[in-house]
Parts: C-alpha cells; structure tokens; sequence
C-alpha cells in the first residue's frame, strides 16, 4: 500500500489578544482596545491641559464597553512608558499596573518616541519625533522609514546645528509637541515639520501586539517609567 505525501502549509496560528493600551505622556490622554493589533475601540481628548487624572479610568470604562468585551477578556495591558510629562507617566503607569495586578494579565510597555514616530508613514527619510522638555529642550530620538530606531533617545537643547548630520543625508520629518518650537532654529532645506501629531494609543496598538506575541513583557511590581530626567520641583513664589 502507498501513500501520497502532500506538501501542504498549515495557517499559521493566530495569537488572539485583546489589549488595552494607554498613553498620558502628553496632554492628548489615549486609550484603545486592540484586537489582534487592530484598532476597535479609542477615546482621546487633547484639550490643551493635563486632564488624565479626571478622564482616564472613565476612558478605559468606555472602550472596554464600546469594544463588547469584559475586563476579564484583556489579555495584557499596555502603557507608554515615556520619555514624558513626569505627572502623566505616572497616572497611566499607576493605573496600568492596577489592572494588571487585578486581572493578573502582564504588562508591557511602549516607547512613547516610536509609537509618535510610528504616526506618520516616510520613504527614504528619517523621522524625529520630539516631545517638548521646557525652554529650547527636547526628548528626542531618530527612526528610519521602517520605524527602526538609528539614535538614542536623548533630551538635548536645539540650536542651528541639531541633527545636521541626517538633513545632509536625506529628508527628516520633525514631529510631535517639541517641534513647533524648533522650526526657528532647524532651517535645513531638508527638514519637513509636521503639526498636531501626539503620542497616541492607535500607533501603540501594533507594537503591543508584537510584544504580547514574543511574550516581551514588564514586572509589574518594579517597573517604573522612562522619565529620562529626575523630577525637580519648583518652588511656587511667597505672596507678599
């Protein structure tokens, strides 16, 4: 009796996963449900002010509910683990690490510079989102068009001179609430600004997925945020 070996391909398993990713490095507090990496439930506001500690856990309510699932469905939860605002970093980070030991689901963290890079689509150019650390200061890094990382992160003041060496190489987009303020002193012929483009959870909810994949996951009990610079606190001025 013979028997005819047939080369066939299986489907590959898909690793279903619903995750809830937050983003409050910025003022634009985000919150999404993935499914799989795809979007299926968001709510942002962006309201000039640090409203997170007054919207974020209603947010999560909403796009738990306006995804039809269950707390108890979420397979992980994802926060933006900064650079960023200290405050905002910590409310997210705060309320990812409660879900997480609540639901006893894992933690992972995003890069809050990739995922803002990860908001607009480049050929051949390199991307820098920056996000805004006071005066003329920036956290900034460098992307290439496939969203890989070629520079650190960096918190740098921004003269005439700041990433020269890529705007004689290519075109470089320049991204994210720190560049406004640059456009005086970055006046390369190939530097191409972008307006109102924030950390969002859309751009989180492809790199989460890809890290719930590779089980690449965080501590919950001693992770903490990328603050990138301590904390210094000003004192508020006597009233006379």
């Amino acid at each position: 009796m013979f028997f005819l070996m047939l080369n066939v391909s299986l489907p590959k398993t898909i690793l279903l996963a619903y995750i809830l990713n937050i983003e409050t490095s910025t003022k634009n507090c985000s919150v999404c449900i993935s499914k799989n990496g795809e979007i299926v439930a968001i709510k942002e506001l962006n309201n000039g002010n640090y409203s997170h500690a007054e919207v974020l856990h209603p947010f999560i309510n909403d796009v738990i509910r306006e995804a039809n699932i269950t707390s108890e469905q979420l397979n992980a939860i994802a926060v933006s683990k900064g650079p960023g605002s200290y405050t905002g970093l910590r409310i997210g980070v705060s309320a990812a690490k409660g879900l997480c030991f609540a639901l006893n689901i894992p933690l992972i963290s995003i890069h809050t510079l990739q995922s803002l890079a990860l908001s607009i689509s480049t050929e051949n150019a390199l991307v820098v989102p920056m996000l805004d650390a006071r005066r003329m200061e920036v956290y900034s890094a460098v992307f290439d068009s496939e969203n890989i990382q070629i520079r650190e992160i960096k918190a740098e003041v921004i003269n005439e001179m700041s990433f020269l060496n890529y705007l004689a190489a290519s075109k470089v987009y320049f991204l994210g609430d720190g560049a406004e303020k640059c456009k005086t002193s970055i006046t390369h012929s190939n530097a191409v600004f972008v307006d109102s483009k924030y950390p969002s959870a859309k751009e989180m909810s492809i790199l989460s997925y890809d890290k719930y994949k590779k089980n690449d996951i965080e501590d919950v009990a001693y992770f903490e945020p990328f603050y990138l610079k301590d904390f210094i606190v000003v004192p508020q001025k006597k009233k006379i």
